[in-house]
């Protein structure tokens, strides 16, 4: 799947290989790098093959070796493996998802934190996130001058507030241990970017002394009867 980006923020970065992928520094409004590729293969057969018991389940290698597949689902089955020790070589620590949907948050109606809310990962140390969808739907990113963080939009901070019943002092904390503080709402006319099929990417997060402001994405609205395989650490 080509892919089509339209950057307002510029803070998209495209690379051509693993290495430039890894090694690029989040500089300047630069908070999402995308090793952008055309694949070959069939994604599809790969999840056809594998028999999903729950809505969301890790593909396991050995269980991923083991399927009996064409040679265009051998040709699907070297890349996932191939991204897979590449990124475990550099540090991360990848799973491979099969993915007919997330659990929806209803424990704040007003307020869910599923990962369909657009938001930014975080850290206490120096750290990425990495996420490739392979088929199904893909990721979004939302531009960080078209988002909001929902915990200063003055009606839903009300029913925090509201929530929270305490003293002022400790309310960001309340906002931080409830993961509120991460979620951001599109503005008025925002424009979502959808980071494609095939494109391994490279997000920055919210740490102490990030260079860069976090990236905002949301996991997509599956379609109904379509499996996702995503592969994310």
């Amino acid at each position: 799947m080509m892919l089509n980006l339209t950057d307002p923020d510029q803070q998209i970065q495209c690379v051509t290989n693993f290495q430039d992928l890894v090694s690029t520094p989040f500089q300047g409004k630069i908070n999402a790098i995308g090793w952008t590729r055309q694949l070959i293969g069939d994604f599809a057969e790969i999840v056809e093959k594998v028999e999903l018991k729950e809505n969301l389940a890790v593909l396991e290698l050995d269980e991923l070796r083991e399927l009996e597949l064409t040679k265009s689902g051998q040709l699907a089955r070297a890349i996932l493996l191939n991204d897979y020790y590449l990124l475990k070589e550099h540090g991360a620590s990848p799973t491979l998802n099969l993915i007919r949907f997330y659990e929806r948050d209803d424990a704040f109606p007003f307020f869910p934190t599923d990962v369909y809310s657009f938001h930014v990962d975080r850290a206490t140390v120096p750290s990425d996130t990495f996420l490739c969808t392979y088929y199904g739907q893909p990721s979004e990113l939302l531009p960080n001058s078209q988002a909001s963080p929902k915990v200063l939009i003055p009606e839903i901070r009300q029913e925090l507030q509201k929530l929270y019943n305490g003293p002022e002092t400790g309310f960001e904390s309340f906002l931080q241990a409830h993961y509120f503080d991460l979620h951001y709402q599109p503005k008025p006319n925002a424009n979502t970017i959808s980071l494609g099929l095939g494109h391994l990417w490279r997000l920055a997060i919210d740490y102490p002394g990030s260079p860069v402001l976090p990236c905002v994405h949301r996991a997509p609205k599956e379609k109904d009867g379509t499996t996702r395989l995503l592969m994310i650490c």
